[in-house]
Order: C-alpha cells, then structure tokens, then sequence
C-alpha cells in the first residue's frame, strides 16, 4: 500500500472536525519550538532558577508527594519474596552488562555507553533530526524496538536492585543512562520524541525509578534538575500534543497517565496542579469511554486493555497514597477485572483478541509478557475486587502496590460460569473444565479500529485449562508487514471467509478503512445457544450475510457450529479453526482428528449444502498462514484447519467439534428445507441430530434423525 493511499484512507475516517485540527496542530509544529534544555527548564521556570539543593532535600524527604518506591518496603519484600527479589536483581545485572531483549527480537548488546539512537539488531541510526519530521512508517529499521529502548523502562529495576541490595554499580548506571539520554536526546529531536505517547510512557519509569534512588549519594542537585527539566517537558508535551479524535485510544490514556504521575510526583514544577487537574479529568472522561460499562475493552484487544488499566492503576494508587483516591478509576479497574476474571475462570488459558504488542505500563517485575492472571493481581491490590482476588498471581508489582496502599482482599468463593459482556461483545459458555466463547462485538474502537482484527463471529474452545482452537496472536506491527496482514485476517481466524475476503477493509497496519458490523439476534447462557450474524460481505457485488449460530449445551459433549450464508451469487467460503502448536493434525474423512502428544483431544467434522472439502495448511510461509505468534515479532508453524465451500448461495455449513479423547464424531450432514436447517452426525455408533428453525432468533433443538 502506497503512502499516498494510507493518507486518503485516514483522511476518510476523520471527521471535519479533526481534519481542522490537525491542520492547525501541523501549523503550530511549523512554528520555532524550544530545542536544548536551558530553553526548556526557562520556559518551566521562569527566570528565576528555583533552589535545587532545597528541592532535592524536599524530593529526598517525600514531601508533599506519594512514595511508592523506598527502602523499608523494599527490605520487607526482600524479607518476604527472596526468590522474586533475585528476579529483579538479576535483571537488573542484565542491564549492567548491556544486554536487553525486546518482543521476540533475540537479545542484543547495547554496550556499557549507551547510543539511544542506534539499534544493533538492523544497524540502523536513527537521526537526530526534529522528530515531527521523521516518517517511522517508512523506516527500513523496527520503530518499536528503538521505542521500547528509548521507554527507559530498564530503569525502576536498576532502582529497585539498588533498594534490595544497596550496592551502587545499580545506582550508578541509572544515573549514567539518564545523563546520557538527556545528553544525546535534546527536546524535539530524534525518534524517542516522536509522538506525546512516548513521551508519557518513559516519563512514568523515570519519574517512579527517580524516587527509588532519591537517596542514592549520586543525586545531586545539579543532576535532580536535569532529570525535573526533562519530566517537566516530557508532561508539557504529553498535554500539548496529546492525542485525540479518531486516535484517542490507548495512546491518549498513556499520555494522560504520564502528565499525571509527573504532576503528583514532582508538586515543585509551577505547572504541576494545573497539568494533575487537567490529567484527572481526562482520565476519568476516557477510562470511561474506554473500558465500557460491562467491564471489557473498547480496543477489542485484551493486551491493550491491561495496558490501559495498569496506567489507571498506578495514578489511582499513587492519588490513594497521597490521601485523595479518584474513585472513578477505581471503578473503572474494578469493572475490568470482573470481566477479565469472566474470561480466565479458575483454569482457563489467557484470551488472546486483538492486538498484542507486549507493553508495559509500568515494569517493577522481570517477566517479558503481561498475562492477564498478573494483571488481575495488580487489580486486587489496588482495588480489593474480590473476582481478582481468587483469579490473579502476585508479582513484584501487585506487592510494591499493596504494600504501598498497605491494601488486603479477599477471593470470591464463587468460581466463575458462563457469562455474555454485551458492550464488548464476548459470549463465554463454560462446562466443566470446557470453556467456549463466541465474538460478537465490533472490529475495534473508534473510526480507525487500529488495535482490532477481522475476527466477527470467531469461536474458541479450550479444555481442562489448555487451548484447542485459539487465536493465533499479532506476530507483527513493523518488522513483518505480511506477517501483519495475515494475522490480522479473517482467514487466520476461528470464523468464515467469503470469496478470499476479510470481513472489514484494511486501510493501513492500524486502520481499518470499512468496518463489519455485528448484530446479535440471542445469546442463551443457560442453553448454551448464541445466534448473531455480521454485514461484512454487503460490499460484495453479490451481498452475503454470514450468520452464526454456536450450540454448546452445558449437558452437551459435542459442540456444533452452523453458519448460514444468505445472499445470491456463486461464492466460496472458508471456515477456519488454528489450532495451538503443540497440536498435530490427522486429516479424516469429513475432517479433522487433533491430537496433543499423540493423545487424541479433539475431532472436527464439517458439512455443507454445497460441495465442501476438508483443509489445512501449516507454516506457509507464501500465504503467511498456519503460523502462531505468542509475542510481537515472532511464530512458530500450527495448523490451521477447516473446510472450503463452494456454490450458489444461499447455503449452509456445519462443524461438530467434539473434544475429549472418545471415538470421533463422523457422517456429518446438513439440509435446508424452507427456514428450517438439520444437522446430523453420528458419536460413535449413537446418532444425533440439531434442528435451527432460522425464522425466530435463538430456535434451536437438538433432535433425534431419522435412521
């Protein structure tokens, strides 16, 4: 895709409103801005230089602010978490050796002195031109790992090996890191300014690992003004270039939750109580907007719905210390943590929806990815929330937040059912250790959709905690643009595709220029019976409606999916299940047999009103298809089954999915006759049969075939 036609295409999904401004925020970047520090820490300040050696007294002190890193805490979670405390240290140590690793890059070698601008994976330098004017998207090097280095986010566990050990090398580097960051990175200039989200993201890890060393003998006040001038700007900027309109998504909370932490952490900046005023109502309006009344993600993505929470997790507790608890964000994370808890269970694998590129709000702990499990421990510290509680796993963050607001909670009792979020659009039907949800929520958030895949009407199944038709994760954002577009597809997906087309439009990698659109006609948790269908294939010359109906009675062994594609015209539809790596196929007649280490777990079996032939495809590298991705910039081949469905609509086509290690389901069969579809197929020797009455919404039976 051309540069030209990703500019028509954004332009299309913004409003006259945005399109006013951001021509008047382009004129304001054309005007002269200030560009070394003394320019900045004037513009702060004034005149009149404040009395650092004062205000690095008051920082050492905790005046007036919140502590959220100190050595007491610190001794006691060494006391009581010696394994996890090593952890840290040890990367930390890492980090002394100039190693770091990002996504599913290898590690690389930084060295000892740190260039920021270069990245040792590609050999690229970034230029130290004004950032406004460096075009990430057409780079030949990964914005992202040059990003990720430039988040500092290495810098709280250099703070934090320091606190656990008291040795300075710790100390000593952070401080050396951040003279050299300030040093090669002047305001304005370079890919690490690129972008008011980048700014709020590092300022966050600065700020918190700032007050981890406030005692350390390496901080001066000389250096303390440093450190403050860069915060301050870096706050400036997230306000003044903060993102809005069609790009208000994660991006926006990221920058409100950096001003804010600034603001509550450093009172001595002038600007700082206007800047906490402006940040917390931002926060409140878009925390809102963005985990929606049921608890689920308004991304449609679940990393970013963690990202999102973990940011108003940190402001709230960090305002809670202080004395002041904004409870609407507390609301807000609560909220989501019920609906994360719906989706996890007691022993359910992680959801995978939507984009996942692995950030991290604020990284106290080692571990590479965020799991959700982690994530509602975070939760259950700050908020108490009961679901968390018996969901989530304690971390170095979830500890260094309870012990901070000196928070305890207790775990529901309750072991989590079926369950529909509405706003989101996500049916979970559980039996047993069998959980199956359903997608029927909208492609993503705002007119670009940036973060959502083409995946309406997609079906998971997991058993006894272990998935057997999944998600197959992002793969890529910018190292692999057709590792993008595959994954970003509904072929990869657990849905149908029709004539080779994705359900929604792409316009660029984080814009969808036209979205498929999901109505919902019955969701019945105590059945097990969901009906909904989606628009996404109106736009063809000959117009298909895909409807879909999952049948998963919780007194049920088999699973039955019917999709019914209405229209006119010749078509050929694609119905897809990827399945985890660790799954080995054995094509059948009819289907599929799965098998995990040579143990049978599941048997798929399709049929259709129309000629229809079993598939599959592993590790493709032409088509990009059959691969799964459990991190940004990495897979590893799978299988990715189904069947393909060829003739003249309407018709029909059905799967049964029956999990377990039993004889496979076989002579699957569907007719339409008028409203009414039957399904049949055979479990053993024992027949069955399904009968869809498609006049009424949700009319489902099953039913005894004829011999």
């Amino acid at each position: 895709m051309s540069h030209l036609v990703w500019y028509l295409h954004r332009l299309r999904a913004m409003s006259g409103q945005e399109m006013l401004w951001r021509s008047g925020r382009l004129r304001q970047r054309l005007l002269p801005r200030r560009t070394t520090w003394e320019s900045v820490r004037a513009g702060l300040f004034g005149r009149q230089e404040p009395d650092w050696e004062a205000l690095v007294q008051d920082f050492r002190e905790g005046a007036d602010r919140p502590v959220l890193l100190d050595r007491k805490r610190a001794e006691l979670l060494a006391a009581a978490h010696p394994r996890e405390v090593a952890e840290v240290v040890a990367a930390a140590e890492r980090v002394l050796a100039g190693e770091v690793r990002y996504f599913g890059y290898p590690p690389v070698g930084i060295g000892t002195t740190v260039d920021w601008n270069h990245d040792p994976l590609t050999g690229t330098r970034w230029p130290s031109a004004n950032s406004d004017r460096i075009d990430h998207r057409t780079a030949t090097s990964d914005p992202k790992w040059i990003w990720e280095l430039n988040r500092l986010q290495h810098l709280p566990w250099l703070a934090q090996a320091w606190l656990f050990t008291g040795d300075n090398r710790f100390a000593d580097t952070a401080f050396d890191h951040l003279d050299s960051w300030i040093e090669q990175q002047p305001p304005g200039a370079g890919i690490a300014w690129r972008g008011a989200f980048e700014c709020g993201i590092r300022a966050i890890s600065v700020a918190v690992a700032l007050q981890g060393l406030r005692d350390a003998p390496g901080l001066t006040a000389e250096r303390y003004a440093r450190i403050v001038t860069l915060l301050g700007e870096s706050a400036r900027r997230c306000w003044a270039d903060r993102s809005l309109f069609s790009s208000a998504n994660n991006h926006l909370i990221g920058e409100l939750s950096g001003l804010a932490v600034v603001s509550i952490l450093l009172p001595e900046l002038p600007s700082a109580r206007r800047w906490e005023r402006d940040a917390l109502a931002g926060l409140v309006e878009h925390a809102d907007r963005q985990i929606l009344p049921d608890g689920a993600g308004a991304e449609q993505a679940i990393a970013y719905q963690l990202f999102t929470v973990e940011l108003l997790a940190l402001v709230y507790t960090l305002m809670a210390v202080r004395g002041d608890p904004p409870e609407r964000l507390g609301a807000v994370v609560s909220r989501s943590a019920r609906y994360l808890a719906l989706l996890v269970g007691d022993n359910d694998p992680p959801p995978r929806y939507g984009d996942d590129d692995g950030g991290f709000a604020l990284r106290l702990g080692p571990e590479e990815i965020r799991t959700p499990r982690e994530h509602l421990g975070i939760a259950a510290a700050v908020t108490a929330e009961p679901s968390a509680a018996r969901a989530g796993v304690d971390t170095m963050a979830s500890r260094w937040l309870r012990a901070a607001l000196g928070s305890a909670c207790v775990a529901s009792p309750d072991a989590p059912g079926s369950g529909y979020a509405p706003d989101g659009g996500l049916v979970v039907l559980r039996c047993g250790g069998r959980r199956v949800t359903m997608d029927v929520g909208p492609l993503g958030y705002l007119s670009i959709a940036a973060h959502g895949h083409a995946d309406a009407l997609a079906v998971t199944l997991a058993v006894d905690g272990a998935d057997l038709i999944g998600d197959p994760g992002t793969a890529s954002y910018y190292g692999h643009p057709d590792w993008r577009a595959a994954h970003r597809s509904t072929r990869a997906h657990a849905t149908v595709t029709v004539d080779d087309m994705a359900q929604s439009v792409v316009g660029g990698p984080f814009l969808w220029s036209a979205h498929a659109v999901v109505r919902v006609r019955a969701v019945d948790l105590a059945r097990g019976v969901v009906d909904a269908e989606h628009d996404g294939y109106h736009r063809l010359a000959d117009p298909v409606t895909h409807r879909r109906w999952l049948v998963a009675p919780p007194d049920a062994h088999e699973i039955v999916i019917v999709d019914a594609l209405s229209g006119t015209g010749f078509h050929a539809a694609q119905v897809s299940w990827p399945l985890p790596p660790i799954l080995d196929v054995r094509p059948v007649e009819g289907g599929h047999v799965v098998s995990r280490e040579g143990e049978r777990v599941l048997s798929v079996c399709s049929a259709a009103t129309v000629v229809c032939a079993p598939n599959q495809v592993r590790g493709d590298t032409d088509s990009d298809l059959g691969w799964w991705s459990e991190r940004l910039e990495s897979r590893e081949p799978s299988w990715l089954i189904g069947a393909r469905c060829c003739g003249t609509a309407p018709f029909v086509i059905a799967t049964v999915l029956c999990p377990g290690d039993g004889e496979p389901v076989h002579a699957v069969g569907v007719t339409r006759a008028g409203p009414e579809i039957r399904v049949r197929w055979r479990d053993g020797a024992t027949p069955r049969g399904l009968l869809i009455d498609t006049r009424f919404d949700g009319a489902v039976r099953f039913s005894t075939p004829d011999p």
